[in-house]
């Protein structure tokens, strides 16, 4: 019997150039926790090594303090082992990288650099399929099917890049989605796709294990993955390992109904918030007082949450004489309004500027108020 885990796609030294100063740096080092946090879960798990199927480093010229820093997070425990290959964002082709990885690593830490087995236990082997550069175009696990190795012992193959067209970065089929089969592999351990997945019962992409980004909104994951023998299928559990959740919502929200509670029913609990990164996305039809309502509601929530990001792309307004009153009674103000409120309705206002102009005059006005 075999147990051990299965991650990929750590992407340490990743920036989030996008985010506020605070949060770019506590994303930063969740990143670089994730490495302790797979380890207490090996240890947890009685696992035998840790398998990382690529993209360890989120390019192919992370400074020298995050590799030596990675390296030695690894090596805190002496009795984990890790297997680490690289990835289409950090590829063979970064030399220098792999050559410091290489010179800092511990005895811990081996390196998948070349298409050749390793017994990483007894009558264990890891296949390991580096990411020769960041598009390689081939299906880099083929040599599994010819790997030289004597006896029934048991084939684990780690590779990185996409099987179908759900590849991050929207790869057409490279891997075989059946290699295990044709590989005769016990397990086939995948990197790449931030999300978890199963291709098939031997064929796991096991996501990242600290999400950095919307798309998937789950929580980060690791795989624990147990192989009982030659010929027996993998038990495979998943289990939480992120410091952060990303999470998108949609709301849907009719006119006329209690905005406040829709978002609140929404919203994770209060002791969640600060490490949620929360995007809403608002949907439907709304009456401008509802409209500031809602906009008020998110002002005062949003900083509980380490981001808090509402979209109201789709979200139409609807508008009533009276509701004009918000704005003025009479004068040019007024007028002004009116005709924005016509050109709203119309047909004439297809990417919705008179509709964009009217609400920010109903915020001025609430504001002002």
């Amino acid at each position: 019997m075999v147990r051990f885990i299965h991650t990929s796609d750590l992407h340490l030294g990743k920036r989030f150039g996008q985010f506020p100063e605070d949060l770019r740096g506590r994303l930063t080092e969740a990143r670089h926790q994730s490495i302790t946090n797979l380890a207490e879960l090996s240890r947890s798990q009685g696992a035998e090594f840790i398998l990382v199927a690529g993209d360890v480093f989120d390019t192919g010229t992370p400074s020298p303090s995050v590799i030596r820093q990675a390296m030695r997070a690894m090596a805190a425990d002496q009795a984990t082992k890790w297997v680490i290959i690289p990835g289409n964002h950090d590829s063979l082709s970064s030399d220098e990288l792999w050559k410091q990885v290489a010179n800092d690593r511990p005895e811990n830490v081996l390196l998948g650099l070349e298409s050749k087995p390793i017994e990483i236990t007894p009558a264990t082997f890891i296949l390991p399929a580096p990411c020769l550069n960041r598009r390689p175009g081939r299906d880099l696990t083929e040599w599994m099917s010819d790997a030289n190795i004597a006896g029934e012992g048991i084939r684990i193959g780690l590779a990185h890049g996409a099987v179908q067209s759900f590849g991050e970065e929207g790869a057409s089929e490279v891997i075989a989605p059946d290699r295990a089969k044709q590989s005769g592999l016990h397990y086939l351990a995948l990197g790449d796709w931030h999300g978890q997945i199963s291709i098939n019962e031997r064929t796991w992409y096991s996501g990242t294990p600290e999400p950095d980004r919307f798309k998937h909104s789950e929580p980060g994951k690791a795989l624990v993955v147990e192989i009982k023998g030659p010929g027996a299928i993998p038990v495979v559990q998943p289990l939480e390992t992120g410091s952060f959740n990303w999470q998108k919502q949609a709301m849907h929200i009719l006119s006329g109904e209690d905005v406040g509670k829709q978002l609140d029913d929404i919203l994770p609990e209060v002791s969640l918030r600060r490490s949620t990164l929360l995007q809403i996305v608002v949907e439907g039809r709304i009456r401008i007082p509802d409209r500031l309502d809602l906009d008020e509601e998110i002002r005062k929530v949003a900083p509980d949450f380490a981001l808090f990001e509402a979209r109201s792309e789709a979200l139409a307004s609807e508008y009533e004489v009276s509701d004009l009153d918000v704005i003025d009674q009479a004068g040019a103000l007024r007028q002004a309004a009116e005709g924005l409120m016509r050109e709203a309705e119309a047909d004439s206002d297809p990417h919705g500027v008179s509709a964009s102009a009217l609400s920010m005059l109903f915020t001025f006005a609430a504001e002002e108020a």
